[in-house]
């Protein structure tokens, strides 16, 4: 019984800290501190903690073999599920405030602009991972096909490093 406590104590907390970008984000746009760029920087603030939380997500893998903790395992899906809720945000910044859904400017940046393309399509592949991510999903896909579906997230992992550097260049 205490140990489910602590893991209940232990996800209220990655809860509450993976919650704090987006209430950070929240107050710069109510107290319009977006600094003289606010588009530029809604896009980056979501795309870095979308990036940061999936390096995080994926980082606890090693962190397990290295330390022999089993418990962060328990927090690796809200992680992840952080990840694409700042991914979306990233996206919906993008499509909404960026490109006002001016959807001709939308399909023109992502077929030539590199970066565009590759933090678009990590974006699309980070979709069935999100939908899938429930117990009975697994359960419904069976483990193996789930597992096999999931490694998805080391491709889009690269694809989020690559659309960074690229924006960034």
């Amino acid at each position: 019984m205490a140990s489910s406590g602590r893991l209940v104590a232990a996800k209220s907390v990655v809860f509450a800290v993976c919650l704090l970008p987006f209430l950070a984000l929240v107050r710069m746009i109510w107290t319009g501190d977006l600094g003289p760029n606010p588009v530029e920087t809604l896009n980056r603030f979501t795309g870095d903690w979308t990036l940061r939380l999936l390096l995080a997500t994926l980082a606890l893998t090693p962190l397990r073999g290295l330390s022999g903790w089993h418990y962060p395992m328990r927090v690796r899906r809200m992680l992840g599920l952080f990840a694409f809720f700042y991914a979306c945000l990233h996206f919906l910044s993008w499509i909404w405030v960026d490109k006002l859904f001016d959807w001709d400017e939308i399909v023109t940046d992502v077929v030539k602009r590199p970066f565009v393309t590759v933090g678009f399509a990590s974006f699309v592949l980070l979709i069935p991972l999100a939908v899938t991510s429930t117990s009975g999903m697994i359960r419904r896909l069976g483990g193996a096909r789930w597992r096999a579906l999931h490694r998805l997230v080391y491709v889009i992992a690269a694809g989020g490093v690559v659309h960074f550097l690229w924006l960034v260049k």
